[in-house]
């Protein structure tokens, strides 16, 4: 089987370079890459009167939306909006026949999806999807706009980009053809093209001080999911050497001996990669999980003792897609990710691309065959496993295998904006929206490393709430000034790590492809170098089509939500507090304020701090209030310090019990304020039997 088949015409490229060079085909508007992205961009520009080509590395379009990511990590759906909202309007239209449930009635699929029903009848949407359907609706795009797509196209990285002054005129693949154009578009995963063109980039993690982040760089001791060898992940320490507790038997296969860097420092290594598999258990289209060439059962060492300590969750994210399937991801200490094996990949040859591409094959194939076969493993487990398989009908030119490798993040552009957590979070204020994101800032793993008491430990894995939607900036999409004056990034947009964690979504490059294709447009109308195009025109443009660029009240906040704007005084929503410790953001309560809010994990360490910290504009007696969600495994006891203008003083609330105020705030009591000295109202898990909350604080004014 051809697991690798997008990539072997690097492997070629020596003899394609020698064939005589195609004369230039010349357009408008030239995109490279195959991703959704580059779909999206592609039809907005035809939709705008402008030529307009793909120019594809890939032989499928669509990038992870056809290449197995089906279970779409879309947020807050109700700011999706533009070509993206079409494409998944195609997606509902397709099942809406009953000829598209071969194997599986509508009625036994269900409804159940990320936050809303896989299928919203009301919004004419669907969001969870066959692979082979995502790519149909692609081609179908391409087809019904006449889009001329050029396939196992490979950019010439070395001598393919042409420019002339501060602009692309032309480039060339490794096959000779040119292709010439007034703007262009790099819409890839890689950003092979802004990178031979000279354009800023960025690869790995910034340190924190860089943009003044949280998130960002190493992260050792943050385990925010299961993906990790802490207490809520399995129930005890794990060895990572060969005869446990030897350092001198060697280190277990994929553990990293080197040190993981200091917490907050940046490297040049990049979040892992995988293959999102589309299974089936359904009999008649299942095939037996293949046994990869190259196999090695002792490569999985480690999965067995992950085994023995208890794990039992090889199956939590086994996420169901129509027709008896699943979109399958990573999940739990060891899984799909190959971690570590992948951090020159954004910079490396096609050659070594293909393999890097084939050990991530090799890797994952054979994590699955080893669970199905080797009879070390759980049979509890065992025989489940080998009840599932690939699907038959789904990537039938590759084996049933992926054709596209999860690149989760490679390079990203240093552009005119940078967007950070900062302005995720609204810390920030973000100029010039083109779009909105809204999911959560997800990492995955970096490293798997040993920590200095000797177990093994996983580093990287980072899930921080953006509170709510957010916009993202014209400026993220567009090189510096002077660097390239007509090339677009929909896809590695300029972002830091963490940042693009949220950004990095398929929706949101669907999303930015349109934006940037009619950013484009405009360029080409006025004659303007794609940084001055005016955002005011480029906003009235893409509020026609029906792109959603900043979120009304009732997105922000939801159903659950309270609209601090609308409570009186002084509100600081929990998105607002400084924060030391491993703080978690939370939407499970039936009410909050604001869009969510943040608990400390019940990790009763005392290392968990929350300072609200505000100016009294106004002198005079306030009301200070607290807000927290109640449930029985809050704490009893929890400490919290005020500081007005009188001094310091100390409460200790119990958030078991229904807050008095509205079922959300208690009074903390009247305290004197001044301009000139602030107010704090300041939480710490120190001595807390459970949960800690914190929501919002309120100062509201007494009338003498």
């Amino acid at each position: 089987m051809n697991f690798v088949r997008h990539l072997i015409v690097g492997c070629l490229s020596l003899t394609l370079i020698s064939q005589a060079v195609v004369a230039a085909e010349e357009y408008d508007i030239v995109i490279y890459g195959g991703t959704s992205g580059a779909v999206t961009a592609a039809v907005q520009a035809k939709r705008l009167g402008k030529s307009v080509v793909i120019v594809c590395p890939d032989q499928h379009l669509g990038g992870l939306s056809s290449g197995g990511l089906g279970w779409t990590d879309t947020g807050n759906k109700a700011v999706i909006g533009g070509l993206a909202r079409e494409f998944y309007h195609r997606v509902w239209k397709h099942y809406q026949s009953p000829e598209a449930w071969q194997w599986q009635k509508r009625a036994q699929y269900g409804d159940k999806g990320q936050g809303t029903p896989a299928i919203d009848g009301k919004q004419r949407t669907m969001w969870i999807f066959e692979p082979h359907v995502a790519e149909q609706v692609f081609e179908d795009f391409v087809k019904e706009y006449e889009i001329p797509v050029y396939r196992d196209e490979w950019l010439d990285r070395k001598q393919g980009v042409k420019k002339s002054a501060d602009k692309i005129s032309s480039i060339t693949t490794l096959s000779g053809k040119t292709f010439t154009g007034r703007v262009f578009i790099d819409a890839t995963y890689e950003g092979d093209l802004l990178a031979a063109a000279g354009v800023s980039y960025h690869v790995g993690r910034e340190a924190t001080s860089v943009y003044g982040e949280e998130w960002n760089g190493v992260q050792t001791g943050v385990l925010h999911h299961r993906h990790h060898f802490g207490p809520n992940a399995v129930k005890e320490k794990i060895s990572p050497y060969k005869i446990p507790g030897d350092p001198a038997s060697g280190l277990l296969p994929r553990i990293s001996g080197a040190d993981p860097g200091k917490y907050g420092s940046g490297d040049d290594k990049i979040q892992a990669y995988c293959f999102r598999m589309c299974l089936t258990n359904h009999e008649e289209n299942r095939v037996p999980f293949p046994k990869p060439e190259g196999y090695d059962p002792a490569q999985y060492e480690l999965m067995l003792r992950i085994y023995d300590a208890g794990w039992r969750d090889t199956f939590a994210k086994f996420d169901p897609i129509p027709n008896f399937k699943t979109d399958t991801n990573n999940h739990g200490p060891m899984s799909t990710d190959n971690i570590g094996y992948n951090y020159d990949y954004p910079e490396a040859s096609y050659d070594r691309r293909k393999e890097i591409i084939q050990e991530h094959t090799t890797y994952q194939q054979g994590w699955l065959y080893f669970i199905a076969n080797d009879p070390r493993v759980p049979q509890e487990v065992q025989q489940k496993m080998r009840k599932w398989g690939l699907a038959k009908d789904e990537f039938t030119d590759n084996g049933n295998w992926p054709h596209q490798l999860y690149i989760r993040e490679a390079r990203r552009m240093i552009g005119q904006f940078v967007m950070t957590e900062n302005e995720l979070v609204k810390k920030r204020p973000t100029p010039d929206s083109v779009g909105m994101g809204s999911y959560t800032m997800d990492s995955h793993n970096v490293q798997r490393y040993v920590t200095p008491e000797g177990y093994v430990q996983n580093e990287g894995d980072i899930g921080v709430s953006t509170h709510g939607p957010y916009e993202i900036a014209y400026g993220s999409l567009v090189p510096k000034k002077g660097e390239c004056g007509n090339l677009l990034v929909p896809v590695c947009v300029s972002s830091s790590h963490i940042a693009f964690g949220s950004i990095r979504m398929e929706p949101v490059f669907m999303i930015l492809g349109h934006s940037a294709a009619t950013a484009a447009a405009i360029a080409l109308d006025q004659n303007l170098d794609v940084q001055d195009v005016p955002y005011q025109s480029l906003r009235a443009q893409l509020i026609k089509e029906g792109q959603v660029l900043e979120a009304p009240p009732e997105v922000k906040f939801g159903k659950n939500g309270v609209n601090p704007a609308t409570l009186k005084g002084i509100v600081l929503d929990d998105s607002k507090a400084k924060l030391t410790g491993a703080w978690t953001t939370s939407h499970s309560a039936k009410k909050y304020i604001g869009s969510s809010y943040s608990h400390e994990s019940n990790t009763r360490d005392g290392k968990a701090t929350a300072r609200f910290e505000t100016k009294i504009p106004e002198g005079g007696r306030y009301e200070v209030r607290y807000a927290y969600t109640p449930n029985g495994n809050r704490s009893s006891q929890v400490k919290i310090k005020l500081q007005h203008a009188g001094g310091t003083e100390t409460r200790t609330i119990n958030q078991k019990k229904l807050p008095p105020l509205e079922g959300l705030f208690i009074s903390l009591g009247e305290y004197d304020f001044t301009p000139d000295q602030p107010a704090v109202v300041e939480v710490s898990n120190a001595g807390a039997d459970g949960y800690v909350i914190i929501d919002a604080v309120q100062w509201i004014p007494v009338k003498e």
